[in-house]
């Protein structure tokens, strides 16, 4: 079967960043990311939920300016699934797979163990207060535990981690900028510190899972048969 028109204009354009196999795949990331999040965000809401509030978590001050790198996180997120997308198709799919699998954990939790938090008064009208007032709009203080934001933060680390087609420069600050995701929502009051511990735990959990398992090659098949008939042929 040859290329459509569209998989021919995808293979000199936007191919070029994203290879046609995972096209529909990493879109799927953040889409089932969103159904998770704010779908049980929306179906829990009047549930009772739990405080899992520390001594160490009170400790912990309410710092403005690390709204900075809450919200830098999304940029860190596009620009490491493009790179790890890009490291070949068995691979890629290894991760997208523990990508969702690893969301269905925290629906899971999400559902049998909602958790809540008490945020601070923001005051102050400068750029990291209102930075953090838009964040406190969007964002309900629910689905804590685990952290997504944490949990995206570190598969974007492990996604690459030993990768040698990413430059170790690049790898390590992967490590430390996820490292500051995590302070940015201990120091925003977003997280406490039991929510972080959890995210990184589950996604490492699940991504060993997928690299030791072949139920990778189901989700596979799927997008392949999605991506012939949009491009014409699988890769």
């Amino acid at each position: 079967m040859k290329k459509t028109k569209f998989g021919l204009f995808y293979e000199k354009s936007i191919g070029r960043i994203i290879p046609a196999y995972g096209f529909f795949s990493v879109i799927f990331c953040f889409v089932f990311n969103s159904l998770i999040y704010t779908g049980l965000q929306i179906l829990m809401k009047h549930a009772r939920h739990y405080d899992f509030t520390t001594a160490a978590d009170r400790s912990i001050p309410f710092v403005p300016e690390w709204s900075f790198v809450y919200l830098g996180c999304f940029l860190f997120w596009a620009v490491n699934y493009i790179l790890i997308v890009r490291q070949g198709k068995e691979g890629w799919f290894r991760f997208a797979t523990a990508d969702y699998l690893s969301r269905i954990v925290c629906g899971f939790f999400f559902i049998l163990l909602p958790t809540t938090n008490v945020r601070p008064e923001v005051a102050g009208d400068g750029l990291p207060q209102l930075l953090i007032r838009f964040v406190y709009s969007l964002d309900a203080p629910t689905n804590l535990f685990p952290s997504i934001h944490c949990l995206v933060s570190w598969m974007c680390f492990i996604g690459i981690r030993g990768k040698d087609y990413v430059p170790k420069q690049y790898r390590a600050f992967s490590c430390l900028f996820a490292v500051l995701v995590f302070a940015s929502t201990l120091f925003t009051k977003q997280h406490y510190i039991v929510d972080v511990i959890a995210g990184v735990i589950i996604a490492e959990m699940c991504y060993y899972i997928s690299c030791h398992r072949n139920f990778y090659r189901g989700v596979m098949r799927r997008f392949d048969a999605i991506n012939k008939k949009v491009f014409g042929e699988s890769e």
